[in-house]
């Protein structure tokens, strides 16, 4: 394991988050309450949730905020961390819950959830940022995929992204521009 249980949930989140921008398909997978509803089945949070237009709204308009994390090296997204965190007033709290052992939440459980998922997504950057793996912070290399990721393999290897079944399709690719050349 790259990085303990909770920051990978919190990347993990964030990449999905992330991932509901429109792309190269110019889709935008987050517009109802049903996809929010399927988000929020993927990614649990605790806290107050309401599931309304006004939540939809606000956690949509973190997108891009959170997607400034894939654009930047190490030391870029400590500012941009470090603003999060202050925009959120984090304030850092042993919790234990559930089925998880002791772990951090920075925010109170009444906190509006798109400033929790930001504060959590943040506090997991700190993580990323301090075991100095921000190289793990990744887009996907396909041609026509700007999904991002978090390379969580043991060797740092990881090349393409799991929306899309990218790393097949390249192999393919790569695969019949092999054999063209080879007949050719």
């Amino acid at each position: 394991m790259v990085f303990i249980h909770d920051t990978e949930q919190s990347l993990k989140a964030a990449v999905d988050l992330v991932n509901t921008l429109p792309g190269f398909d110019g889709e935008d997978s987050l517009r109802t309450i049903a996809d929010f509803d399927a988000y929020l089945a993927m990614n649990r949070y605790t806290g107050t949730i309401r599931r309304d237009e006004t939540e939809l709204a606000a956690v949509r308009a973190i997108r891009p905020r959170l997607r400034r994390l894939w654009d930047v090296d190490r030391e870029g997204a400590v500012p941009l961390v470090n603003e999060m965190l202050r925009d959120g007033h984090a304030l850092p709290r042993l919790v234990i819950h559930d089925e998880y052992d002791w772990h951090i939440h920075a925010t109170s459980d009444d906190a509006p959830l798109a400033t929790r998922i930001l504060v959590e997504a943040a506090m997991a950057f700190v993580d990323v940022v301090r075991s100095d793996e921000y190289d793990r912070v990744r887009t996907c290399s396909a041609d026509d995929c700007d999904s991002v990721y978090i390379d969580y393999s043991r060797n740092g290897s990881k090349r393409y992204c799991d929306t899309g079944n990218c790393g097949n399709r390249m192999n393919v690719n790569a695969y019949r521009e092999r054999k063209a050349q080879e007949t050719a």
